[in-house]
């Protein structure tokens, strides 16, 4: 049985791997460092200490961890204050899966980003558990919050539907053992050695459906 249904946030509910790109590379750009599309491939799904710690690298004079990450942050933050990107349907596909199953979101977004997000678009009351990179490694994300959210259900050995669009989050949930389903992103496309560990790949997220989820369950042919 499905016991919890778990959603990246950056790519797959939220429109912002072109926001933090812009970010990111203005805040390199006026420190004197150069851009490249390397830089932004090599960010993707980076805890936030992470990539702090890689973009300080790209600046001549140096600056300290610490400071390019609250930097960067204050930056989302005013850029998700003026415009919240949330893909088209995120918030009714949420709410439908929400009736049927708890739901819990994996993100290497830092936490207060989150919390803004979630705030910001109406969400803050629908998932039942948040898991940060900055709280646990990318890889333990899936299945910390597929245990949080079941322990206060039935079920005893949970498996997780996933809802996922980059290679970080599509191969750390496969290595959960929880049933993938990627929203592949058009711009930022995921490796197609990872899109291939997906149960199932969906062209728009509104066509994920509780039916969607169900049909995971069912036996399926052998290969």
């Amino acid at each position: 049985m499905i016991a919890a249904v778990v959603f990246d946030l950056d790519g797959v509910l939220l429109d912002s791997e072109s926001v933090w790109e812009t970010v990111r590379r203005d805040f390199v750009a006026a420190r004197g460092g150069q851009w490249s599309d390397e830089i932004q491939r090599n960010l993707m799904g980076m805890s936030t200490l992470e990539w702090a710690g890689y973009l300080s690298q790209q600046i001549p004079d140096g600056v300290a961890p610490e400071i390019v990450a609250a930097d960067v942050i204050a930056r989302m933050r005013e850029q998700y204050q003026r415009h919240l990107p949330l893909i088209d349907g995120a918030r009714e596909v949420v709410t439908r899966l929400g009736e049927r199953w708890p739901l819990g979101l994996a993100s290497s977004s830092p936490g207060e980003l989150i919390d803004d997000v979630l705030s910001l678009a109406g969400l803050a009351d629908t998932f039942a558990v948040v898991v940060s990179a900055d709280e646990v490694a990318r890889a333990s994300q899936p299945l910390m919050c597929t245990s949080r959210c079941a322990s206060g259900s039935a079920y005893r050995q949970p498996s997780a539907s996933l809802s996922r669009t980059r290679a970080t989050g599509i191969r750390a949930a496969h290595a959960a053992g929880a049933y993938v389903v990627a929203v592949p992103n058009r711009a930022f496309p995921p490796a197609s050695d990872a899109l291939a560990l997906a149960t199932v790949v969906v062209n728009d997220l509104r066509e994920l459906t509780p039916d969607t989820i169900t049909r995971l369950e069912a036996p399926r042919a052998p290969r």
